[in-house]
């Protein structure tokens, strides 16, 4: 399975590619909200982790961008943040978003929010 990662650090960027990797998923990375929108329109991988705070688009924005454009809307988001607050959530899933994570996301939890995703 093909996942892309949205985020502009590396540190975490490093940390979620070594789990997927680890679980058998090839990786795609893009390091901020245009660039996983245009990364995403033209891999069209079979899911997308999302950042939220990031530099120009946020990753809200790029969220909403992929779950309404034709091309993309049917790529699950799953928002990977750090912003823990219920209106965070709530928002992020009125964007499209079809789970939020909040970091630091234990590799059981991600994997299997991954699986839950896929299945659906």
């Amino acid at each position: 399975m093909r996942v892309l990662i949205v985020d502009d650090s590396p540190t975490e960027m490093f940390k979620l590619k070594s789990i997927l990797e680890k679980h058998g998923h090839e990786v795609i990375q893009a390091s901020n909200g245009v660039e996983g929108v245009n990364v995403a329109q033209k891999e069209l991988p079979d899911l997308v982790l999302m950042d939220v705070v990031m530099p120009g688009l946020n990753g809200f924005q790029a969220t909403r961008q992929l779950t309404k454009n034709s091309a993309t809307a049917h790529i699950p988001v799953i928002i990977v943040t750090t912003k823990d607050q219920e209106t965070d959530r709530v928002w992020g899933k009125r964007q499209g978003a079809t789970d939020y994570l909040v970091k630091p996301i234990e590799e059981s939890t991600l994997i299997s929010t991954i699986q839950n995703v896929l299945s659906a």
